[in-house]
């Protein structure tokens, strides 16, 4: 039975949020980059869920989590629209933040599904915008 999904905005969707973004940045860390922020604002802009180093460049990593439901699967959720406000919120970041380190700014995608039961799936994909 396919259940309907929680409104945005509701503790359901916030907690699982959360939690997607949590996974995701155990990921980072264990694939050897370093935490700088988490859900870092620019007002009325957006928000970046992850800001990251990888080594000499700043990441800034969207995270996308969806229950198993045969919904659309999270990576598909970063439009066009939403990779180019990444792009701005990563130029506001870099202003209010010293500027460009050497290695340059990267966008990555951690997209996580999570199923009824058993293990998350968790997927990365770097410099997708």
């Amino acid at each position: 039975m396919r259940q309907t999904p929680a409104p945005p905005g509701s503790p359901t969707r916030r907690a699982l949020g959360a939690y997607g973004e949590d996974l995701a940045a155990r990921l980072l860390t264990d694939a050897g980059m370093t935490i700088v922020r988490r859900n870092w604002r620019a007002g009325r802009m957006g928000e970046i869920d992850i800001v990251a180093t990888d080594g000499d460049t700043l990441v800034v990593c969207e995270v996308k989590t969806r229950r198993d439901q045969g919904f659309q699967h999270p990576m598909a959720a970063v439009t066009p629209a939403k990779a180019q406000r990444l792009r701005l919120l990563a130029e506001q970041w870099l202003h209010q933040n010293g500027g460009p380190p050497p290695g340059g700014v990267r966008i990555d995608l951690v997209g996580i599904t999570v199923p009824r039961r058993g293990a998350p799936l968790v997927e990365h994909a770097s410099g997708v915008a």
